[in-house]
């Protein structure tokens, strides 16, 4: 049988509407919340997780700086959500699309730069030109500093976008390869098998992470920013 590696990547449709909104919306609803006035185990436990990663990812950051932990938050819930969404089977993984992931850093990249040239102009133009520069450097640096400062959600976006593709891919492989070799030699199958249950736990732990640096890299940028 020949099936196409990257299918599992194309946006899905229904009744040839794409479906691709429904699914970024279907995350946030598995997230438990609670009525109550004593909160569960699991509710706790969320609740607790989200402290540490707000308290750490706002320690450096000012008052004004610390206005945005509720999106920052979100940001790294849905992106963990959707992350581990994809890794059901037959499902589809939004990040794995750089158009969505460009989305989502291009604008959160360019109110971070906007807000340092609001509140701190002078700060925001000397990273152009580090200290000390010689005379005759000057207009490269400048250029190179644009450059780099430009390049920033791309950076972010093409990061998840590759680690994420990356995993799914290598799963695929695998998962192909133990079907494949099922029928031919067994103590081979197992091997391979244990290969993809070890590499599903990595990429649990890769979709964690990503969403992790995804939101710690933006939150750097504000930080540079505010």
């Amino acid at each position: 049988m020949n099936e196409n590696l990257f299918a599992s990547f194309i946006a899905p449709t229904v009744l040839g509407l794409p479906a691709a909104v429904l699914i970024i919306l279907f995350p946030p609803l598995l997230i438990p919340t609670s009525k109550y006035l004593i909160n569960n185990r699991l509710i706790t436990t969320q609740q607790w997780l989200i402290k540490l990663t707000s308290k750490q990812m706002m320690a450096m950051h000012n008052t004004k700086g610390r206005t945005w932990s509720l999106m920052l938050v979100s940001l790294i819930i849905f992106i963990a959500t959707t992350n581990l969404l994809g890794l059901l089977p037959h499902s589809f993984t939004p990040t794995t699309q750089l158009s969505m992931n460009l989305a989502m850093a291009i604008p959160l990249w360019a109110g971070a730069v906007i807000m340092g040239f609001r509140s701190k102009i002078k700060n925001a133009l000397a990273h152009f030109l580090p200290q000390g520069t010689p005379t005759p450097l000057i207009p490269m640096l400048v250029i190179i500093e644009t450059i780099s400062l430009l390049i920033q959600p791309m950076a972010l976006a093409v990061r998840l976008t590759a680690n994420i593709t990356a995993g799914h891919l290598l799963m695929h492989l695998i998962g192909s390869a133990t079907l494949a070799m099922s029928t031919i030699n067994l103590p081979s199958t197992l091997i391979i098998f244990t290969i993809l249950i070890l590499l599903t736990i990595l990429e649990i732990a890769v979709a964690l992470i990503q969403a992790y640096v995804f939101t710690l890299l933006v939150s750097l940028y504000l930080h540079d920013n505010t």
